[in-house]
């Protein structure tokens, strides 16, 4: 089993980016407890994987070759 995914549907990514974004968002005003952060995370993952099976329809729906068996 291959055990590998793309970058943007790691959770452990998008949480160290919220992680690192969230003392920044501190500085504006806006508080976001550990809590917050890690359901953040988990949704921008699962956004980001619809995402990218959307882009995938939408690039053979568009492709100009076809499809064989």
């Amino acid at each position: 089993m291959d055990n590998t995914k793309k970058w943007y549907l790691s959770r452990t990514v998008w949480g160290a980016l919220i992680a690192i974004a969230a003392p920044l968002f501190q500085m504006g005003g806006i508080y976001l407890d550990h809590g917050t952060q890690s359901e953040l995370a988990a949704s921008i993952a699962t956004m980001a994987g619809a995402s990218g099976g959307l882009v995938a329809l939408l690039g053979r729906i568009a492709a100009k070759g076809t499809l064989t068996r």
